[in-house]
């Protein structure tokens, strides 16, 4: 069993204050980002920043789907944490500025499985966790 980390980013023509505010926006802005692969979200407390708790399906394939129920917090004022309340899986945003836009950092990180199923995921599991941040930082570009 090993931590997995997967890691994307996206330099966008915007103030970082802008970007904050349509990540944090998990009523309005966020479920507009979701591709395909997340199902059934909801917002269950709050709806924008921390404190919002939130829950959606990932499909990550079509025979492994995984229940997520996560409580947004924020370390800093330039980060938005994801925190599952069903297994290890965390999701931290990271918006900083860059020259007269800003850097978004997406960090996903789990503990992964042992054995042989671990192996495929550590070798799987990235490429569509990699595939679906990408999806919706393409959505936050349109949207900026």
């Amino acid at each position: 069993m090993g931590q997995i980390n997967v890691v994307a980013e996206r330099s966008l023509d915007a103030a970082p204050d802008r970007v904050l505010e349509l990540v944090s926006d998990y009523e309005g802005t966020r479920p507009q980002l979701w591709p395909a692969n997340i199902t059934d979200y909801q917002v269950l407390a709050g709806g924008k920043g921390p404190g919002t708790r939130i829950s959606y399906r990932l499909h990550a394939t079509k025979k492994r789907i995984r229940d997520v129920t996560a409580e947004v917090t924020a370390p800093d004022e330039q980060t938005l944490v994801e925190s599952d309340q069903n297994s290890t899986l965390r999701t931290v945003w990271r918006v900083l500025p860059q020259g007269t836009g800003s850097t978004v950092t997406v960090t996903t990180t789990w503990t992964g499985a042992g054995g042989v199923g671990g192996f495929f995921e550590r070798i799987f599991a990235p490429i569509g966790v990699r595939k679906l941040w990408t999806a919706v930082l393409d959505n936050l570009t349109s949207r900026v």
